[in-house]
């Protein structure tokens, strides 16, 4: 019930180069059409969790530099399109420094953890560049506009202590302890409720969109729709009887 993708090229420190960007995608898409998936835990072998795009790609001769920005992005954005409609509970374990590219993808989890060793660094206007792959939504959505422009513009390197301050991250773990707590906190979720995970993800989704009577009334549907799930009776009754609940 637990999917794992994990970036695997650490000696590269998991930049997303085209072969990257195109693996992604395939296994996110994978994810999504699997019915028995019920959480998608995202992370990185080696010391660094994602450097960002492929510099070195970018020197192409060959090829415009927007031909070769077009080629690495798309894949990935379209992987991002699909982990923002996932109804299934995401979690992230930022196992070392973040930077670029690298951003979206870890802040777009539901739940973000990070190592110690863990620091985000924009870097895009030190290349005459602006953010991709979700970046500067995840960042601003977490963390304020104000925040966002400081991190994006002046791109210092934010440590995991700053991150967790300012909401980037929810928690920090020792670099050796972080892949084991954040394996289990995904595991715990793919043993949860399914249909009431996915409808408060979208309740809280659509939060920012709603009035408050258009929200209460969604929040009435979503809490009677709940109700009538064979969930709902385990879940009171394992409460009544004090016991973990089972669910589907």
């Amino acid at each position: 019930a637990l999917a794992v993708i994990t970036l695997n090229n650490p000696t590269r420190a998991n930049v997303l180069d085209l072969a990257m960007a195109q693996a992604l995608a395939a296994a996110v898409e994978h994810v999504a059409s699997q019915p028995g998936v019920r959480a998608l835990l995202i992370t990185a072998n080696g010391k660094q969790f994602c450097a960002g795009g492929d510099i070195q790609s970018m020197q192409d001769p060959s090829r415009s530099l927007p031909q070769v920005l077009e080629e690495l992005i798309r894949p990935i954005h379209a992987a991002l399109a699909v982990l923002s409609e996932l109804s299934i509970p995401v979690v992230s374990a930022i196992n070392g420094p973040v930077g670029g590219g690298g951003i979206g993808l870890a802040l777009c989890a539901d739940l973000v953890l990070a190592a110690e060793s863990m620091k985000l660094r924009g870097g895009y206007s030190a290349l005459g560049l602006t953010p991709d792959v979700g970046g500067s939504w995840f960042v601003t959505q977490r963390a304020g506009s104000a925040r966002a422009k400081e991190i994006f513009l002046t791109n210092r390197a934010i440590p995991a202590t700053e991150c967790l301050q300012l909401g980037l991250v929810d928690a920090i773990h020792p670099d050796a302890e972080l892949a084991t707590v954040a394996r289990k906190l995904a595991k715990q979720l793919s043993q949860g409720p399914s249909l009431s995970q996915a409808r408060i993800k979208t309740l809280i989704r659509e939060a920012r969109h709603n009035t408050l009577e258009q929200h209460l009334e969604m929040e009435c549907n979503f809490m009677l729709a709940s109700g009538e799930s064979a969930d709902a009776q385990e879940g009171i009754r394992a409460f009544t009887e004090k016991r973990a609940p089972k669910f589907l």
